[in-house]
């Protein structure tokens, strides 16, 4: 699923997502963030996620134009640099990210 934060509180963790197919409002679980890339998240940023047992948001993650589904964007065509997870580089040298 993908939404768009619509507030967090790092100190409780407490969060609300909204979601972008019906616009309605997920709280965030109390593990969303754990092992993901997150720290911190801010009012407007896109992210996807899953659903716990209890309806919440978890494992939340960036987006990446393949998996936003972009209409237009076809993954056959990208290039090496626009595939999710690689890095280009100045000299073209594409660089896989961890």
């Amino acid at each position: 699923m993908q939404g768009v934060i619509k507030s967090y509180d790092p100190g409780t963790r407490d969060g609300i997502v909204v979601r972008d197919t019906d616009l309605s409002e997920v709280d965030l679980a109390p593990d969303a963030l754990v092992g993901t890339v997150f720290r911190l998240l801010r009012p407007g940023q896109r992210v996807i996620f899953d659903f716990d047992g209890e309806g919440r948001a978890t494992r939340l993650r960036l987006g990446s134009e393949v998996d936003m589904g972009t209409p237009g964007f076809d993954p056959e065509l990208a290039g090496p640099a626009d595939t999710p997870g690689d890095a280009g580089s100045a000299d073209g040298v594409v660089e896989k990210q961890p």
